[in-house]
């Protein structure tokens, strides 16, 4: 693909999970990839395997952005793709301490609006860019159990649909990944929720990249690895009671589930 042969690309959260596999899937099409991950030895062992650069740090905090950038310039060049990917669960409801809610927050929202007070100044004056948001079906539709997430989901894919807004006539692509379960570390430590709504039709991270990489090709804003978050975003949409009496009924499933695994 054009786009990516030869691109340079930044993966943040790139040592595992979904990041690891679009920093492979991108770096099998050509692209020249930068991955960042806070745990130095997954950014390292990725970056070994498919001849990128290795750039670790913390990419839910300003300096961490600051930094990532400055190193993928040094040694990119330019930065055509930047994956904004990295991500973090935490919390329960309203009782969530605020220095819980401020993390996911930096690391769900901020990263994002960072990233691209950095780059967008560049890539509007060169008049193209690609940015690349992995959000959740969460920021479409919720996250039971997790306040935190979800609200800072939503953020993102509002942030997201706002760059495209504002700047795809200046050659700003934008894309947003939205799956529902992936079978990743997340996934494992979101407990009930996560094997009462999710594991079922979980996916592997390559699925999510291969949703990326077609999305890429077809120039597609929205990136649903389950095609089935479309029907339910409909719903949710347009008979917005019936869909939250729906989530109700699996909030009620999840409580029950955990009340039964407590007694056993």
């Amino acid at each position: 693909m054009e786009i990516v042969d030869g691109a340079g690309v930044v993966v943040t959260g790139g040592g595992g999970g979904i990041g690891r596999a679009i920093a492979r899937r991108l770096a099998a099409g050509g692209a020249r990839v930068v991955v960042n991950d806070r745990n130095p030895a997954a950014a390292e062992a990725v970056a070994a395997e498919i001849k990128g650069f290795a750039a670790p740090g913390d990419a839910g905090t300003e300096q961490g952005v600051t930094q990532l950038i400055a190193a993928a310039r040094g040694y990119l060049g330019e930065i055509d793709i930047y994956c904004s990917n990295a991500g973090t669960g935490g919390g329960t409801g309203p009782e969530t301490p605020d220095d819980v809610w401020q993390r996911v927050w930096e690391v769900n929202t901020m990263a994002h609006v960072r990233a691209s007070r950095e780059l967008l100044p560049g890539w509007l004056e060169r008049g193209r860019g690609t940015f690349v948001v992995t959000a959740s079906a969460a920021g479409l539709l919720t996250m039971l159990t997790s306040a935190p997430y979800s609200v800072t989901k939503h953020a993102a894919v509002g942030f997201a649909e706002w760059l495209a807004a504002t700047y795809s006539h200046r050659g700003l692509t934008v894309h947003c990944i939205c799956p529902q379960g992936v079978r990743t570390q997340m996934l494992i430590d979101s407990g009930s929720a996560g094997e009462t709504v999710l594991a079922d039709a979980a996916i592997e991270p390559e699925q999510v990249a291969d949703a990326l990489w077609d999305a890429i090709a077809e120039g597609k804003f929205l990136v649903l690895p389950h095609p089935e978050v479309r029907d339910y975003y409909a719903l949710r949409a347009t008979d917005t009671d019936k869909w939250l009496r729906g989530m109700n009924r699996l909030q009620r499933r999840i409580e029950a589930n955990t009340e039964e695994k407590e007694k056993a």
